[in-house]
């Protein structure tokens, strides 16, 4: 387990009285190759500072490892192994959360090995949190049916097709019983400072905040990125909700007459409004939306590309594939060849 460091420059906060803070939080935290450093480290650093403010020692970790090698992050700098799966799912010792950080590679991580481990612990009513891309490792054990959660935003629009049993919510991070889910990356110190608050109090985890130079605790449902249509929002709030509507509408578009409906104006002022201040018409930029989908789709998995079609809205091949090569200048084919070879047949 690790034990805080001492900071002289940091003035320790006063003890509220809470027994919180007689009661020692215990994580484990699974690395699997290609984690993100900086998803680890946005985790952790908030506990040991609340420890440090405190002058308690109200969370202890450890690392985690599928076996005892060293684990290489997508950066190439491994981190020890602390603790094996194996040795976690033998031991008696009391576990309160289990933290998994995957990589890129995420689809090649799902093992028996790490299904039945994932399935002991949450049987064991510990409560679980997957970071980034590590979500998709929950859902693929069947761990999230009818349970809301979030995932890197990179993955979302592969997620949502490949899972159809999970809600996937486009935010920070998202709790649901013994489930958390987190957008990764920095996202990780928020979700981190929710725990704090939970376990310590509002006081501590605000302190947090402060010594980490973080303009307060940001909220869980705060959106990943910001909606397409925000940097409209100053011109125009009907163009915004007519951006929305467009986005929210992928696989079966629908028409400008009805997009100027959603949005409160009329089919002419709609084509004013794009024009004026997208620099195209609302259609083009629909298609453009429908295909910027297509695109991430043929990335982020390994559907057919005709299923890819039908979820952006094509009922033709051929029209699918030269609307396509118009807008990002190559046809799904070429596209497709380029994907990496770790992107799995396994998600289609």
């Amino acid at each position: 387990m690790n034990a805080p460091a001492t900071i002289h420059a940091i003035k320790a906060i006063e003890r509220p009285d809470d027994l919180s803070l007689d009661r020692t939080l215990d994580i484990a935290i699974l690395v699997l190759p290609g984690f993100s450093h900086l998803a680890l480290h946005a985790y952790l650093e908030p506990f040991r500072i609340a420890n440090v403010l405190t002058k308690a020692s109200l969370f202890r970790w450890q690392i985690a490892g599928l076996d005892n090698k060293p684990v290489y992050g997508a950066n190439n700098i491994a981190i020890s192994v602390e603790v094996t799966t194996g040795a976690l799912s033998a031991s008696n010792a009391h576990l309160n959360q289990l933290v998994i950080i995957a990589g890129e590679q995420v689809e090649h991580q799902h093992t028996p090995q790490l299904q039945a481990f994932l399935r002991r612990v949450a049987r064991q009513g510990i409560f679980i949190s997957a970071l980034g891309t590590a979500t998709w490792l929950l859902a693929e054990t069947g761990l999230l049916a009818d349970t809301s959660c979030t995932i890197h935003w990179s993955r979302l629009a592969a997620f949502s097709e490949v899972f159809r049993k999970p809600r996937i919510l486009e935010t920070l991070f998202v709790k649901d019983g013994q489930y958390s889910t987190c957008a990764g990356e920095l996202a990780a110190f928020d979700l981190a400072v929710d725990l704090i608050a939970s376990h310590a109090g509002a006081t501590v985890a605000q302190q947090v905040c402060r010594h980490a130079i973080v303009d307060g605790q940001r909220s869980g449902s705060n959106r990943q990125t910001a909606p397409s249509g925000l940097s409209y929002a100053n011109v125009s709030q009907k163009l915004v909700v007519a951006v929305q509507t467009m986005e929210a509408n992928l696989d079966n578009p629908l028409s400008m007459h009805a997009v100027a409906h959603r949005a409160g104006v009329s089919r002419r002022q709609l084509e004013r409004l794009f024009v004026t201040h997208v620099g195209v018409s609302p259609a083009k930029h629909y298609l453009k939306v429908r295909l910027d989908h297509a695109k991430r789709l043929i990335e982020g998995t390994r559907m057919p590309l005709i299923d890819i079609a039908i979820a952006c809205g094509f009922v033709s091949s051929s029209h699918f594939s030269k609307c396509f090569k118009v807008i990002h200048g190559t046809t799904p084919q070429q596209c497709r060849l380029e994907v990496p070879a770790w992107v799995g047949p396994g998600l289609g």
